[in-house]
């Protein structure tokens, strides 16, 4: 399956880029109604450093998520892979292009359900409504940092 977050800041791409490389940049980007608890930070400037957090489902169960930093191309690419968690496969690229306005922020995640053969029938109720959720508040988030002068 295919996720795709666009938007447009008006900032430069290095400034866009810059609030990812902040220390507390994932803290910042967890919706407020997440249930996320971060076990450990990675920094994305270096490939292989490894986030690690745990995030309640349904009031009863614990995921654990591991996410590596796979690729790291300033101002315009970062990626992360998760290792283990709640998804089959997950590969996340944050992306960042030049535009006419500043700069296009792009999320593109692939990832696989758990069960795959379920996958198509899933997604769309139970993984993209929650995705859209979260990077409309995350583009939200970063929108108002770099836009703030």
């Amino acid at each position: 399956m295919r996720f795709v977050k666009e938007s447009i800041i008006k900032a430069s791409p290095e400034r866009v880029f810059a609030f990812h490389e902040l220390p507390d940049a994932f803290e910042r980007l967890v919706p407020p109604w997440e249930n996320v608890k971060i076990v450990q930070r990675a920094d994305i400037s270096k490939i292989g450093s490894r986030a690690i957090i745990e995030q309640k489902i349904l009031w009863l169960f614990t995921s654990r998520w591991v996410a590596e930093h796979t690729a790291y191309d300033p101002p315009r690419m970062f990626e992360d892979v998760q290792i283990s968690g709640p998804f089959r496969e997950w590969r996340h690229k944050h992306i960042v292009e030049p535009h006419p306005e500043g700069a296009i922020l792009r999320d593109e995640i692939e990832y696989e359900v758990p069960v795959p053969i379920f996958g198509p029938l899933a997604a769309p109720i139970a993984v993209t409504p929650r995705l859209e959720k979260m990077f409309d508040y995350r583009h939200k988030v970063t929108k108002e940092w770099c836009e703030v002068e």
